[in-house]
């Protein structure tokens, strides 16, 4: 008898075990990969180098980031004079499964075109961008006091009226005001965090732009510049058809495969 439970307990438990395993957290990884170029693999990571007269372009991929897909970029300048460049510059064309051009959904009937984000110009919008959510908490503080105020007004008024009301009635104004308390509360926490969540964030991009985004410079005969390079995702591209271009010097091409990949998350021991 206690064999046929304990059975039925170790049938039991490792259907539970299946359905858990089965209803394991996933994650969603993008990735980029190089399909175009001379590609090698250095520590366990695709690159991919391309160059056009004298123009020299390594690239792979390094993560993604917010919205951005980031490149790890080294640009070599093998002309005999220096060259300006600006990670702006880099431009990429979206594809589909087919490498077909696909439409820019703005419907203006030209093909999905991005260029890579300016550091320059985003790491001068940081400022802009604080100042904004500063007053936006302003605003929201604003609105919680008149909130409070609408609330004790209503609460006081209730509580001056207690004799005039039914116990049962005064028991339900009571319940009323102690939720406007605590959604009042809440909405305040909610906005502090948001708040505090927002800047934090405007802080990791100041340092992104400034720190680790590759810079508008000139390169001199035989130099070389490496850093990140953020590209804006698109999430409906296969494909991405990426070029540097040096206005009449020259045009590097490089291709890349984009993708998806799900798999579940390791749980911890």
């Amino acid at each position: 008898m206690k064999a046929s439970i304990y059975v039925k307990w170790s049938l039991f438990t490792a259907v539970i075990l299946q359905i858990l395993s089965g209803c394991a957290p996933t994650i969603t990884t993008y990735q980029l990969e190089p399909a175009s170029g001379d590609i090698t693999t250095i520590d366990g990571r695709p690159v991919t180098k391309a160059e056009d007269n004298g123009i020299g372009v390594v690239a792979s991929f390094e993560r993604e980031d917010l919205e951005y897909a980031v490149l790890d970029i080294e640009i070599k300048n093998r002309t005999d004079h220096p060259i300006d460049i600006n990670p702006a510059d880099f431009r990429f064309v979206a594809l589909g499964p087919h490498q077909d051009t696909l439409p820019d959904p703005r419907g203006n009937g030209l093909p999905l075109v991005r260029a890579a984000a300016d550091p320059t110009y985003e790491a001068s919008r940081i400022g802009i961008k604080r100042k904004q959510e500063e007053k936006r908490l302003k605003r929201a503080k604003i609105m919680n006091t008149v909130l409070l105020v609408a609330a004790v007004a209503s609460d006081v008024s209730s509580s001056t009226n207690r004799n005039r009301t039914s116990y049962r009635e005064w028991v339900n104004k009571r319940i009323t005001h102690d939720f406007m308390y605590q959604g009042i509360a809440a909405k305040r926490a909610i906005d502090y965090g948001t708040f505090a969540n927002r800047m934090q964030r405007y802080d990791y991009e100041e340092y992104r732009w400034r720190e680790l985004a590759l810079k508008a410079n000139t390169l001199g005969p035989n130099e070389s510049i490496r850093g990140f390079v953020y590209l804006p995702k698109v999430a409906s591209a296969n494909y991405i058809a990426l070029s540097y271009t040096l206005p009449e010097q020259a045009i590097v091409p490089l291709l890349f495969k984009q993708g998806f990949v799900t798999e579940k998350k390791k749980r911890r021991h």
